[in-house]
């Protein structure tokens, strides 16, 4: 796989039961960029994000045709363990869902999970993790208070730092500002944009303008189907396919 592709999506289709979700779908991931779907709710964005770290394996009476690559990969093969690809490709939900436990405890926990025991590393880790995540200097000092007391956008960033302290490599976003208000969406953009120079993103977003700013590709879905993929800038500004033209302008969606 060309070293610039950090995943790859290859003739994906999925099904609920017999409904079909997704249909036929192919797309290049690039290393260190941010990735944006849009399209209108229903559409398969979300379906699709979670076929990346095989969250939808975990839904009852589901089926895939098709190939997803981490690296050179196939991120379904039989010998691969999936927890494995969770380790590598975390995921940010649109609501914040801390664990009910400390500022710190949630941060240590996939640590411990994957058997470090070091206590110097671990809290060295998780440092850097809140750090990262833009998050340190608001909670230094209460490390050990319930992340449940967070705010909305500090519960949305300990959860990026969650991915952070366990070396993710890819980072699903699925609608992560949804939840939010105006100053705390502008942080969690920011943030997006500074981790990409050491992660790979990809962001389901409803927010077009959320998405020109930060995404540097962009695919437009549709009732399944991957109508349109692109540099973000041609997207939006001369987009080859009617239907997408026709959602960016705000004819329909």
């Amino acid at each position: 796989m060309d070293k610039n592709i950090k995943m790859k999506a290859q003739d994906i289709s999925f099904f609920y039961g017999k409904h079909q979700a997704l249909k036929n779908v192919s797309i290049d991931i690039y290393a260190n960029q941010v990735t944006a779907l849009i399209g209108p709710s229903g559409c398969g964005k979300s379906t699709f994000i979670r076929l990346f770290n095989r969250m939808n394996e975990l839904v009852m009476h589901t089926a895939l045709n098709g190939a997803v690559y981490l690296d050179d990969l196939d991120i379904n093969g039989p010998a691969v363990d999936p927890v494995s690809i969770r380790r590598r490709v975390g995921m940010v939900f649109q609501k914040p869902n801390p664990f009910p436990k400390s500022i710190f405890d949630n941060i240590s926990y996939g640590l411990k999970v994957n058997g470090i025991k070091d206590r110097d590393f671990i809290e060295a880790r998780v440092v850097q993790s809140l750090k990262r995540a833009a998050l340190w200097e608001e909670v230094e000092g209460r490390l050990h208070d319930s992340a449940l007391k967070l705010s909305g956008g500090q519960q949305q960033r300990l959860c990026i730092a969650r991915c952070l302290a366990v070396e993710s490599e890819v980072i699903l976003f699925d609608e992560p500002c949804a939840s939010l208000d105006p100053i705390s969406t502008a942080k969690i953009e920011e943030l997006i944009l500074e981790l990409k120079k050491d992660y790979t993103i990809i962001i389901v977003t409803h927010n077009m303008q959320q998405a020109a700013r930060v995404a540097d590709y962009t695919g437009f879905f549709l009732l399944g189907e991957l109508i349109e993929f692109g540099k973000t800038q041609e997207i939006f500004t001369a987009p080859k396919d009617k239907r997408t033209e026709a959602y960016i302008t705000g004819r329909f969606g």
